[in-house]
């Protein structure tokens, strides 16, 4: 039996007619009959008696009704009991992130969200390649991308700008007028070569002026600090730094948009929409990215 036509019938047993139980279900007359008319088809029996003044039900309704006692009402507590706990954020979300953005932006933020929330548990999967949502590899993504993907939804908060940096250390032997060309450099490794920052650098800098390269922007902060050369920074990051000089301000061009994203099937979901939010409105008012 499928359970929706067994639906149908205790709306008429308990209301006594047809027209009482179309209110109640709030489906039209005839799919009450439609729906009524298969079961009783699927059973071989009939389970009510059409009388002037309503539907009574038969001996087989009856013997059906009691075997049925008490379960609509317990897969509505249910029901209520689920959307209940999802009102209350509760349950697991995996986020991912790159090491940049963990470690810039949303570390402070996800401890706030915690303290808002603590039937939720975090699972911070740190990767500077994009995971496939669609095959759960993660819940939601915070991800710098000016290409989102377009299966998935998101909203973008703002952009994340770069610039030139170098040690204080690194610039106390060379004069200020030094052509980049002769400078030393860091740079990113094959692995980020999608970003606007590799193609700036391969375009301007020739490899044997590359000294050290690195699979991770917040590892290249690190090579710049320790004066190893010149490096294309991400701002945020650089400018924690009191060591590190800003040697030109950043190109536009170089932006990177930062974006909040999940499958569309999470969407609903109270839990993936509150962190969602969350990290929207914040990220939008941090004065590190331009909005």
């Amino acid at each position: 039996m499928d359970w929706s036509d067994l639906q149908y019938f205790l709306a008429v047993a308990h209301g006594g007619s047809i027209s009482r139980a179309s209110r109640t279900l709030r489906v039209n007359h005839s799919t009450v009959l439609r729906r009524l008319q298969r079961l009783e088809e699927r059973l071989g029996v009939a389970l009510f008696q059409r009388l002037p003044g309503g539907y009574e039900l038969t001996a087989a309704g009856e013997a059906l009704g009691s075997q049925l006692a008490g379960v609509g009402e317990q897969i509505e507590r249910a029901e209520r009991q689920l959307l209940g706990q999802d009102l209350q954020i509760r349950g697991s979300i995996r986020l991912t992130s790159t090491d940049t953005l963990f470690a810039g932006l949303l570390t402070p933020l996800l401890a706030e969200f915690r303290e808002q929330h603590p039937g939720v548990q975090l699972q911070l999967v740190i990767n500077n390649s994009f995971l496939r949502l669609t095959q759960r590899e993660a819940d939601m993504a915070v991800r710098g991308t000016n290409r989102p993907p377009e299966n998935l939804l998101g909203r973008c908060v703002g952009r994340i700008q770069a610039a030139l940096y170098a040690s204080s250390a690194y610039l106390a032997g060379r004069p200020a007028s030094l052509p980049l060309s002769e400078h030393l450099w860091v740079a990113p490794d094959e692995s980020l070569a999608h970003l606007e920052q590799a193609a700036w650098l391969a375009a301007r800098v020739a490899d044997e002026q590359v000294v050290a390269r690195s699979d991770s922007l917040v590892g290249m902060v690190d090579c710049v600090r320790l004066g190893m050369g010149v490096g294309l920074l991400l701002c945020p990051l650089a400018e924690a730094h009191g060591e590190l000089v800003r040697l030109a301000e950043p190109d536009p061009a170089l932006d990177t948009q930062v974006w909040v994203l999940t499958h569309p099937d999470l969407r609903r979901v109270a839990r993936i929409r509150a962190l969602g939010e969350f990290l929207y409105q914040r990220l939008s008012a941090d004065p590190r990215l331009m909005h």
